[in-house]
């Protein structure tokens, strides 16, 4: 644990200070200073490489009502699809042969029983030698011990903002829901990754300031850090979006805070331009898309996400070519 001085504000990791943090993400002043510590930790933690992923998203059907997501249930202009379990085995085991882990991720879609996930986990892990997260939002106990006994080993299930009110009003479930699963995640043995958006209506530098601490206090072992960018289908669709800069500052708070922790440069902190800035200041992960072709477009969560059909081999070279200019490795 160490502390920082910017300017004249003080970063106590042990002891982190929601007065504090918040202070240092008003203050643009000591944003070099910021960065610089950042980077210094990331690169003493992992050096120049990046953990590259490969993410298949396979269904856009949705349970939740969540009220900035371009797939919640109420949107009825959205083509759904459903990956047949065969197809998405398939699809893991080809990304497999590029990426080290292969995230599966969808909205909280019931039609996969736990019983269907389970297999199609144990199906990749006997098929391909790759780390498998998944990302499918909230289920019971019993049934993630089962996807966690058929050997999956990551989740990804962020809690999107620390303030209980302002969840409510996004998502019209409490918030304790979420923070429950994500303990109950930790319990089973997942590595648990977990994030929040930057520039929700109604969020501020305090708001920010606890959901940093939220996920030290939740143990995350990774953690995605994203602009909000609003979906003009969506109730909030003309909201302004969340401001890359501010985000960037939020995500070298985080590597100081959780020095070990993988900070990926989030997708739409990419769509925003930010990806070798976020990769200068903390972030140490980069998740490329590995939906098949037939499906990418219709994952709009959010516009402008890159939908591109390159292949993977060809993305990943592409991917190690950038990386490169800035003096770090694909890994």
């Amino acid at each position: 644990m160490a502390k920082y001085e910017f300017g004249q504000h003080i970063l106590d990791t042990q002891k982190p200070d929601v007065d504090a943090i918040a202070a240092i993400l008003s203050d643009d002043t000591v944003d070099g200073a910021l960065f610089a510590a950042a980077n210094d930790v990331k690169t003493r933690e992992y050096g120049n490489l990046v953990f590259v992923r490969g993410i298949i998203e396979f269904s856009n059907h949705c349970r939740c009502i969540c009220a900035y997501c371009g797939i919640n249930a109420h949107m009825d202009k959205v083509t759904r699809y459903r990956m047949s379990a065969d197809e998405l085995v398939d699809a893991a085991v080809d990304a497999a042969k590029v990426y080290r882990t292969v995230i599966l991720q969808s909205g909280e879609d019931m039609y996969y029983t736990a019983d269907m996930l389970a297999d199609i986990v144990a199906r990749i892990k006997a098929r391909a030698n790759c780390t498998v997260t998944l990302s499918i939002g909230e289920r019971t106990l019993a049934e993630y011990k089962l996807i966690r006994e058929a050997g999956a080993d990551r989740f990804l299930l962020k809690h999107e903002t620390a303030d209980a009110a302002l969840y409510q009003s996004l998502h019209g479930v409490p918030l304790e829901n979420r923070l429950q699963a994500q303990r109950t995640l930790k319990a089973l043995g997942f590595e648990l990754g977990g994030g929040f958006m930057v520039g929700l209506p109604g969020q501020t530098d305090e708001i920010l300031a606890r959901d940093l601490l939220t996920l030290k206090e939740e143990g995350v072992e990774m953690a995605g850090i994203g602009p909000f960018i609003a979906h003009p289908d969506t109730n909030i669709g003309k909201a302004k979006d969340g401001d890359a800069h501010k985000t960037l500052k939020v995500l070298a708070i985080a590597r100081l805070l959780l020095p070990r922790c993988h900070l990926p440069s989030t997708t739409a902190l990419n769509v925003k331009g930010g990806m070798r800035d976020a990769l200068l200041c903390g972030a140490n992960v980069i998740m490329q898309k590995a939906t098949p072709f037939a499906f990418r477009k219709l994952y709009d969560i959010y516009p402008g996400r890159d939908a591109q059909d390159v292949p993977l081999g060809v993305q990943f070279e592409e991917l190690e070519q950038r990386l490169s200019e800035l003096g770090l490795k694909a890994e």
